[in-house]
């Protein structure tokens, strides 16, 4: 393998050690598959299911569905709003129900080899509406992130991203930010219309007495048409 495409991986890899110093830790694998219908040049639907194993790899986590409308209004800018549904364990082996909104917009730029991506995520999240005194208190996110491709016109695309999660919501001790992710990985191709992604993460958290950082393999599958 290319080494401009391992390097990424090597110092996430590498920083893992020194996050894990003085935190809890944790390892997790992601497996989802994405599936996408354009309805014509400009709008597309989109739906997902994912699997999230946390507990080193022991545990069912999270498991969700989404689905969304995305509208590209020129060759740069995308705008969607999508809806989630989500079973999360508690610490006491129960599962919730998580309702979430959210809306993006995208901005995509090309300086080849290069693809440079940004995106603002504004989200609210209901934690078990009808069982819990919060449950119609929402939990508000902005989610900015960044992302670097290498496009060299190959079936391999390799990436790198950074987001943060800024809380902005009315909930006690729900305000700034909570969370930071960064992921590198690679796209591979299988055509033109579908490719599987293979990354790995560093999620860590920023507030709270014992902060985790969990380390996550993931693999997504995706499909248009």
């Amino acid at each position: 393998m290319n080494k401009r495409i391992l390097l990424p991986v090597v110092l996430l890899m590498l920083a893992c050690n020194d996050l894990g110093l003085a935190q809890t830790n944790d390892a997790g694998m992601w497996l989802s598959v994405n599936v996408e219908k354009k309805l014509n040049p400009v709008w597309a639907l989109q739906f997902s299911e994912e699997l999230r194993l946390n507990e080193n790899y022991t545990e069912v986590g999270t498991l969700f569905s989404d689905v969304g409308l995305s509208y590209k209004f020129n060759g740069n800018f995308k705008v969607s709003a999508n809806y989630r549904f989500t079973n999360s364990r508690r610490l006491d082996n129960i599962y919730d129900n998580r309702h979430r909104y959210y809306f993006d917009l995208n901005y995509r730029y090309k300086m080849k080899p290069l693809v440079f991506a940004v995106r603002g995520r504004w989200q609210s999240q209901y934690v078990d509406v009808f069982s819990s005194p919060d449950g119609k208190i929402s939990e508000n996110y902005f989610r900015p992130k960044i992302e670097v491709k290498w496009d060299p016109d190959k079936k391999m695309l390799p990436f790198l991203s950074a987001e943060a999660f800024i809380a902005t919501g009315i909930r006690k001790n729900n305000t700034g930010l909570g969370c930071m992710r960064y992921t590198a990985g690679t796209q591979f191709a299988f055509s033109a219309r579908s490719n599987i992604e293979i990354f790995y993460m560093i999620q860590q958290e920023m507030n709270g007495k014992n902060p985790e950082t969990d380390f996550i393999l993931g693999i997504g599958y995706s499909f248009k048409f």
